[in-house]
């Protein structure tokens, strides 16, 4: 199996609507556009279940076995490191390495000199086709760069080396630097790039950090004629990149924390088909949230269920948002009180929470805490399993929506 020029991340923290999720591929590739689905899940997830990677392969499985579908599909060990990624490797063709928390950390001297060794035709100002401005880099820029980021493709080796021992089938291979307090700049991603080829990892997708705020769940925050910049010379970086190292030719950008940002949406589109450029989004958070809009639009148990919810994340909201918060803004002041909600109507409540911007009840903050409040329902075990199956009927078309019209379209279809 191969991924498509167009791939996108389904994450399913229950692993129950693979087959709605299916069913909105199924609706683009009958305009005519293929998109790869690739089910995905981190370690900080499962644990956070009670899951295992092996029920992420069966539920994706067990998807695509009901609906017939007979293209490409993978499942993705989501943000694995060293210490997390032998949990993986039975279960995934995708794997996802996060490097962040090796980024900025020291590497021998001699390490340095070998790759600025590497690097030293491009210590020296350069074109790439398609920017305009040139690369103003110095060898001590160069340098500079590989104090950053030279440890982080160092783990990102043993990392592969790991998987490429124990794996024994084609598999995609993503590095992520998108966890980091600053954003890489096209200058940064290419010298990355570099340090990729020069230890020969054979990345499918790389995961930059960009400007502005990717907030889990809700729209982008920031100045869109930058992103748009940014994004364009990044396509641009990855190209030159692949010519000039020998790099996979189908290496493309992956978006991560893309789901819900309509603003960034139809700008790229217009770059990836401008660039005949692919992309690898993924929209993990979202599922779940869609399953708390069909319990509540079913109204009697299920509303009462989403209520109930809310309530114990609105008294947990420390402890729930303490492992997001470079990803998260939530004004604490704006959330709705238990009490108030637990008045509030099936209509109410879902148009508090699902993503329309013109619905006027609709609230970001509300919206924000429920996304990391998977846990919450997790607790409930069975009662909120139950309630999956019991309201799958009124979840199924609320997930398939959500996957195609606010996303699939504005993305690759528009």
């Amino acid at each position: 199996m191969k991924l498509a020029k167009y791939s996108i991340g389904v994450g399913d923290r229950f692993g129950h609507e693979g087959v709605a999720q299916l069913a909105a591929l199924i609706r683009a590739a009958e305009q005519n556009v293929a998109i790869t689905p690739v089910w995905n899940k981190s370690f900080r997830e499962h644990t956070t279940i009670g899951s295992k990677p092996v029920d992420t392969r069966r539920a994706a499985d067990e998807a695509v076995c009901a609906v017939g579908w007979q293209a490409a599909y993978f499942v993705d060990a989501d943000h694995i490191g060293l210490k997390t990624v032998d949990d993986f490797i039975q279960s995934s063709d995708f794997f996802t390495m996060d490097v962040a928390e090796e980024i900025g950390r020291p590497v021998s001297e001699t390490a340095l000199q070998e790759y600025l060794q590497f690097c030293e035709r491009f210590s020296r100002p350069f074109r790439i086709p398609g920017i305009a401005e040139e690369i103003a880099v110095t060898p001590e820029i160069v340098r500079l760069i590989a104090h950053q980021y030279l440890a982080g493709i160092f783990e990102a080796e043993q990392i592969y080396k790991r998987i490429a021992t124990a794996v024994q089938k084609p598999f995609v291979l993503e590095l992520s630097i998108d966890e980091t307090e600053q954003p890489q700049r096209p200058v940064e991603l290419f010298f990355i790039l570099a340090g990729a080829a020069w230890r020969g990892l054979p990345l499918d997708t790389i995961a930059p950090k960009f400007t502005g705020r990717f907030n889990k769940g809700v729209d982008y925050v920031g100045d869109t004629a930058r992103f748009a910049q940014e994004f364009e010379a990044d396509i641009m970086v990855i190209k030159f990149a692949v010519q000039e190292f020998g790099l996979p030719k189908q290496l493309k950008l992956s978006v991560h924390s893309g789901s819900d940002k309509f603003t960034l949406y139809p700008i790229m589109r217009k770059i990836l088909q401008k660039q005949d450029a692919g992309v690898h989004l993924k929209t993990a958070g979202t599922t779940w949230l869609e399953e708390l809009i069909g319990m509540a639009a079913a109204g009697g148990d299920g509303l009462a269920l989403a209520k109930s919810i809310y309530s114990d994340a609105y008294n947990r909201q420390a402890e729930l948002v303490k492992p997001y918060t470079t990803v998260l803004d939530i004004h604490p002041e704006r959330l709705p009180k238990p009490d108030s909600v637990m008045t509030w109507s099936s209509a109410e409540y879902v148009n508090a929470l699902r993503h329309i911007q013109s619905e006027k009840r609709y609230n970001p903050d509300f919206r924000q805490l429920l996304h990391v409040a998977y846990k919450v329902a997790a607790e409930r075990g069975a009662e909120f399993t139950q309630a999956l199956r019991q309201y799958a009927d009124y979840i199924a078309p609320n997930v398939t929506e959500n996957l195609f019209e606010r996303h699939i379209a504005l993305l690759f279809l528009g």
